[in-house]
């Protein structure tokens, strides 16, 4: 009964990515996201100035693979020395680099073209879903699923839940902005990288308490 109710959290919201996601990909497929997709790019395109621009480069850059993977590395140097964590870290790395083939492999079936209005920077490739913003919910997700239980005191969770939820919003908000995603595209990267977060925690949940069961207890 215990397992089933640790794992019932993951599983509803697996479904809800999924459905999400399946959601976005038939509006994106059907052209049936146009109208919402271009009101909220005149919106925060509307609130264009020299400084929010340069902070959006910012959270784009952070956003961006390569960073993510310097990001990457630095934290699995850092969380080992701290915790000597090896199975967490473990995870913290597959979930990173299905993460990157995932997205890959998802604009090159629904090959959708990158927004032409209003660009600020240059970038190619396909448009859908995103890639920072898959990359950040799977990055700063699973960062805070490890560390969750590592910070004993209620106002250091709180910091670490505001902070990534911070950065995931501002990275996906960052390509919006300058112009090289669609808001769907945005919210298709979350929805996917969810799904994928999820299943991934749900599967190393499931690891865990089988490797439990198995290990000898002292009578």
């Amino acid at each position: 009964m215990e397992s089933k109710f640790k794992f019932s959290p993951i599983l509803v919201i697996s479904l809800f990515a999924l459905v999400g996601f399946g959601t976005m990909a038939l509006l994106v497929s059907g052209n049936q996201i146009v109208h919402f997709d271009q009101a909220m790019i005149n919106f925060i395109q509307g609130l264009e100035t020299p400084i929010l621009t340069a902070i959006m480069k910012f959270f784009t850059f952070i956003g961006a693979g390569s960073t993510i993977k310097v990001l990457a590395l630095i934290t699995v140097f850092v969380l080992f020395l701290l915790f000597k964590l090896r199975f967490e870290l473990l995870l913290f790395i597959v979930v990173l680099i299905g993460s990157s083939y995932l997205f890959r492999a998802l604009k090159l079936l629904f090959l959708r073209s990158r927004p032409d209005l209003n660009r600020l920077i240059e970038i190619g490739g396909y448009s859908f879903p995103s890639g920072h913003a898959t990359n950040a919910i799977t990055f700063y997700g699973i960062l805070a699923f490890i560390l969750w239980r590592h910070i004993p005191s209620r106002l250091g969770r709180s910091i670490l839940l505001v902070f990534c939820t911070i950065m995931i919003l501002s990275i996906g908000l960052s390509r919006i902005y300058l112009g090289v995603h669609y808001p769907s595209d945005v919210l298709g990267g979350y929805f996917a990288g969810g799904l994928w977060l999820t299943i991934a925690i749900g599967l190393y949940q499931f690891i865990k308490e089988k490797m439990a069961e198995r290990t000898p207890t002292n009578a």
